[in-house]
């Protein structure tokens, strides 16, 4: 590559000595502007996640891109154009500093910094502008000349390598003027600057090399060009335009190879943030050191508290006790760990080494639960009340009682105690969504199991708290041995049920007090057939399956009030008017039941549309209340709904680096109104839907539409085992939370939750866009695209198998191993 070998003078004097520094000085700045447009074509690539900051990506499924323009892509002569312009551009970079200092000497440190081809473009940018600032005067051929050399740079500079003199007189005067003043330092040069000396030698010994450089340099121009042109078209469908809930939108604007202010400024905005936010969160990760190992859950697991339960009699022991201060260790990988099996095989098998546990199938093999079948962990389809397989067991309950209709009528159901979930596995089949959820207990890893095979589940627990779900939601209600004592203490366990369950859907009881006649099942029958009659509860039919040996009891509840105000005793009572059924986050049981919506215009007072209807249809009560985003709330919900699958079908399946055949297991970390998961219906993907307690609630109309969720505080765990979801989607999410919540304990908490490889999508202000990706670059996540617009922004990073290498001890009072 050429070199500025023309620009010192050794200090001879000759008779037209003004003339000839003139010249000199103009023969330096033809080879910075040469040199510099050089450099242009050339991205900087640095291999170290702590110098790219600057780097913008647009990826792919396999390798990334850069998304922004080189800074260098803009001519020389741009930058001098204004004084006050050149100021503001350098104050605007973090790394360009104003020297005062006016010295002759300058030109020589400019010429020898651009022998040093590790110098950056920044410091070529810098020489340049401090060249204009002290004081040289450039006239305006000369500005007009160097232009021109710029806009032809390389055939300018094959000129004066190979030492051509076929150009005007002046030209050829002053380049043999150079060469022989440049030979007068050539040893110089060489004694102070060995590793340069092949280059200095390449210039005047092979004519040739200079070129070959110059080819090079136009073929990656070239290149730059091409790239530039392919992010500008790919840029065109990464945001779509949408509605007024749509935060970003694309320009078609086709800019070449040349950036443009908007988005240098703008990348530097994040730039910044993601550099302040290096600082602010410079957090140095280390592996949780806790019993629980790969397989920890802050919430459950914290035996500290746990311990110190004054009684655990209603399953104290199983509900949430957060630690006060969230975690910010990382949970280690089991070693072996492999990428999950893809649905649908997954629902079949699983990586042993994934989740190594042997208990549950040794305890439940006979049940067909779960086998260990060589380095796979196999699941035949059973369970404890359907030994030979799930879908005959779901086709004998819709044989019992045919009004169910399962994926029409009856799309979104509550298993309780789901054990590995099979039930709720082979419910997909027929279009319905099962919310399995069971305790961590002795059943070690039984929701982990269905969660790594694809199938949706929680860890939850009847225990003396109402669960995360707003009230009449589910359609129907589902418990096979479930070992939940619901008659006991008035019934409060099974009225936590009667409040979730929607007004005339089913509860389904498939427990031996149905069909055994054991003293035992007799006294449970006894009583629970007092307490559904006292709840109004329907008992609508009774079946046995032959095949498997079972029997099932099948209930409904009212529609209406009418029986709860003809009971001879109130028993139990009805909830007192102002308690809020809806009241779901940390709210304790009570012994109530609330009365049926009656009012037309009320949730609750009519079933909903059939699947697949009910997804799209704005419900009837949403007539007469306001929308999240001001407007009248149906012309919310489809605005939404059109905006989300913009967004979805134009950036999210194609322009986000995303393989959507590995996704599986989704999970919409601030969901408004559903519509990114709405939006994913065709795909085979589930979505939990998640409205975080400060959020408005709109979780009853998720549930409306035929999906599914649940309420979360993100200053919390979350109740799921780690490695559990593929793909994380918050939109706008962490602004909120950065006011209340240590934001490095949020991100510890996504790490936990996504599998190795698992992806996720922020989308935020510009601000919270660079914590974030400063946070996952800590954690030698991926960064697969970033992109930002009117102070809004996109990004998308992967996590990798990365951990630290060394145990944190936690000596609070967090765990006590």
């Amino acid at each position: 590559m050429p070199m500025g070998k023309y620009s010192r003078v050794d200090g001879r004097k000759s008779s037209n000595y003004c003339s000839t520094t003139t010249v000199v000085v103009f023969v330096a700045l033809c080879l910075v502007g040469a040199w510099m447009f050089i450099s242009s074509s050339v991205p900087v690539q640095n291999s170290d996640p702590s110098s790219q900051e600057n780097v913008k990506r647009v990826a792919g499924e396999n390798i990334s891109k850069h998304f922004e323009d080189s800074p260098g892509d803009l001519p020389e002569d741009a930058t001098k154009e204004d004084g006050n312009a050149v100021d503001s551009q350098s104050d605007s970079r973090s790394d360009v500093h104003d020297d005062p200092k006016v010295t002759e000497k300058e030109s020589e440190s400019t010429v020898e910094d651009n022998k040093d081809e590790n110098r950056d473009e920044k410091a070529e940018s810098k020489n340049v502008v401090e060249e204009n600032q002290d004081g040289k005067t450039v006239s305006e051929e000369e500005r007009k000349m160097e232009t021109e050399n710029n806009e032809d740079g390389k055939t300018e500079d094959r000129e004066l390598n190979s030492g051509d003199k076929e150009s005007n007189s002046e030209a050829g005067e002053t380049q043999a003027q150079g060469n022989e003043a440049n030979e007068s330092d050539q040893t110089e040069s060489e004694e102070s600057s060995g590793e340069n000396k092949s280059k200095s030698d390449d210039g005047e010994k092979n004519p040739d090399s200079g070129e070959n450089a110059n080819e090079n340099n136009q073929e990656g121009a070239i290149e730059n060009n091409v790239d530039s042109q392919e992010n500008d078209q790919t840029s065109i469908e990464i945001l779509p335009a949408g509605t007024q809930s749509e935060l970003l939108n694309e320009t078609n604007t086709q800019s070449g190879a040349w950036s443009t202010q908007v988005v240098e400024s703008q990348n530097e905005k994040i730039s910044q943030q993601s550099s302040i936010a290096k600082d602010q969160y410079g957090h140095g990760w280390k592996l949780c050191n806790v019993t629980a190992g790969p397989a920890y859950v802050p919430c459950l697991d914290n035996w500290y508290v746990i311990r110190r339960l004054p009684s655990t009699k209603h399953y104290e022991h199983r509900e949430r006790h957060c630690p006060q201060e969230a975690p910010t260790c990382l949970v280690p990988i089991p070693e072996g760990y492999r990428r999950s099996v893809k649905w649908p095989k997954s629902r079949e098998k699983i990586w042993f080494y994934n989740v190594p546990n042997t208990k549950l199938a040794e305890v439940k093999g006979h049940q067909n639960w779960v086998k260990v079948t060589g380095e796979y962990l196999t699941f035949p389809g059973g369970g404890t009340q359907f030994k030979h397989g799930a879908l005959h067991y779901i086709d004998f309950i819709q044989d019992s009682h045919p009004d169910i209709a399962w994926g029409k009528r009856s799309r979104v159901i509550l298993d309780v105690g789901c054990g590995v979930a099979s039930f709720g596995g082979y419910l997909l089949e027929k279009d319905v969504l099962a919310m399995s959820f069971a305790p961590k207990d002795e059943h070690e890893a039984q929701v982990q199991f269905a969660l790594e095979r694809g199938i949706p589940a929680m860890l939850a627990v009847m225990g003396t708290k109402r669960l995360p779900f707003p009230s009449s939601v589910f359609d129907l209600v589902h418990c096979a041995r479930c070992r939940v004592p619901w008659h006991i203490e008035g019934g409060k366990l099974l009225l936590e049920l009667n409040r979730v369950l929607r007004p005339g859907g089913y509860f389904v009881w498939s427990a031996t007090p149905v069909y055994r006649k054991r003293p035992e099942d007799v006294g449970i029958w006894k009583a629970m057939s007092k307490l559904t009659k006292s709840m109004c509860w329907d008992l609508v039919v009774i079946k046995t399956d032959t095949l498997n040996g079972v029997g099932a009891a099948i209930y409904r509840k009212p529609t209406s009030n009418d029986c709860y105000n003809n009971r001879p005793q109130n028993e139990p009572p009805l909830c007192k008017e102002s308690d809020d059924p809806n009241a779901a986050w940390n709210v304790l049981l009570e012994a109530c039941m609330h009365k049926v919506p009656v009012d037309a215009s009320v949730r609750g007072s009519h079933w909903p549309e059939q699947w697949p209807k009910r997804l799209e249809k704005p419900p009837y009560w949403l007539n007469s209340q306001v929308g999240v985003y001001g407007k009248a709330a149906a012309e919310d919900f489809a605005a939404d709904y059109k905006h989300w699958k913009n967004v979805v079908s134009q950036s999210y399946l194609n322009g986000i680096g995303i393989n959507w055949s590995s996704v599986r297991n989704i999970m919409d970390m601030r969901a408004v109104y559903g519509g990114f998961a709405a939006a994913l219906k065709d795909l085979k993907v589930w979505v939990m839907n998640i409205v975080p307690i400060d959020s408005a609630d709109t979780l009853p109309l998720i549930y409306e539409r035929g999906l599914f969720g649940m309420y979360h505080d993100w200053c919390e765990s979350f109740n799921t085992y780690p490695r559990t979801y593929d793909l994380l989607h918050a939109d706008h999410l962490f602004s909120g939370l950065k006011k209340r919540c240590n934001l490095v304990a949020v991100i510890a908490e996504v790490d936990r939750i996504l599998r190795p490889e698992g992806k996720l999508i922020v989308r935020d202000n510009v601000e919270i866009i660079g914590e974030i990706e400063s946070l996952a670059k800590s954690l030698k996540w991926e960064i697969r695209m970033i992109y930002s617009k009117d102070n809004e922004g996109l990004l998308c990073v992967q996590k990798t198998t990365w951990r630290p290498t060394e145990s944190e001890t936690i000596t609070s009072a967090i765990i006590q191993a």
